[in-house]
């Protein structure tokens, strides 16, 4: 049997004692107060989350992956956030994975008993084929859930590098993954609901990392998602409005290179930014490495080549 009340997650919170009789707008103060102490519980352990994001740029430098691992609300958050990187930054399938105990049908309702086992988490990392170019990010507020051990300990002996990211410390998944992100944000407004301030910190911890690692790999140029896949109305509004911020154009010169990278922005900003078209664009980007400003530096020198022939 677990001892819940070592867990600082488990701990009633003294703020809150009363929280039954508390008004709407009590509640809505007490949870808003409770939650400034994530955003500066998380800023404690920075150090921590720029090495995991050195390692995640790291591992798709190499064709690797950035996999997520979690049981319950940790499992969904690491899920939410490989879903999301694919629109964001324009990555095929399967560069960011999340694993959640119990498999797609734990996103929406609860499998009993897929926690508790580690030789679940072993057997979905060896499904995954999981190696040492990649990257195993294990999630767990409780720092304990075996799930989430099982998981991490094969990874590591597959060769991945690994990190625990846990809302209690010392934790035990923290002591089996080579790099440990331990946070610890009190007890919580409502007692062992974990899916509060400790989801938050796991979410803003899980946003640092992806969005760290990405903008590393050339997913950025400034603080634009030059990647975004315009698969909707909304998306293809977004890329022309990158288009135009991003090469200080008018919306008529965007839409035109847009349509000549076939609605990708990328190689639009290159060919306006380096005065190309569109197909020596992708081939100065695929050069680049799908970086925009060593894109058009590549064009740059090629032009000061041809010139001073």
């Amino acid at each position: 049997m677990v001892d819940l009340e070592s867990l600082v997650t488990e701990s009633p919170n003294p703020a809150t004692s009363d929280l039954d009789t508390m008004s709407p707008l009590e509640v809505a103060r007490a949870m808003n107060r409770e939650d400034r102490e994530v955003a500066r519980a998380v800023g404690e352990v920075l150090d921590r989350v720029a090495q995991a994001i050195a390692w995640g740029r790291d591992a798709l430098a190499a064709q690797g992956r950035i996999v997520y691992v979690g049981a319950g609300t940790s499992g969904r958050l690491g899920v939410l956030d490989a879903v999301e990187c694919r629109p964001t930054f324009g990555v095929p399938d399967g560069v960011v994975v999340g694993l959640i105990a119990g498999g797609a049908p734990a996103f929406t309702q609860a499998v009993e008993g897929a926690e508790d086992d580690e030789g679940l988490g072993a057997s979905d990392i060896d499904g995954l084929s999981v190696g040492a170019s990649d990257m195993v990010v294990g999630l767990a507020a409780s720092g304990r859930t075996p799930y989430v051990a099982g998981a991490l300990r094969r990874a590591r002996e597959r060769g991945a590098r690994t990190v625990a990211v846990a809302c209690t410390r010392p934790s035990l998944i923290g002591t089996m993954a080579g790099l440990a992100i331990e946070v610890s944000c009190g007890p919580e407004v409502l007692t062992g609901s974990t899916r509060l301030k400790a989801g938050t910190a796991q979410k803003m911890i899980l946003n640092m990392i992806s969005t760290g690692s990405m903008v590393g790999t050339g997913k950025a140029f400034g603080n634009l998602m030059v990647d975004v896949q315009p698969t909707n109305e909304k998306l293809r509004a977004r890329a022309l409005s990158i288009v135009e911020q991003a090469c200080g154009t008018d919306a008529s010169r965007a839409e035109a290179a847009l349509e000549d990278a076939g609605g990708m922005a990328k190689p639009a900003i290159v060919s306006i930014l380096a005065d190309v078209d569109a197909k020596t664009a992708d081939t100065l980007l695929a050069q680049a490495s799908g970086d925009v400003r060593r894109a058009k530096a590549l064009a740059q020198d090629t032009r000061q080549e041809q010139e001073m022939r």
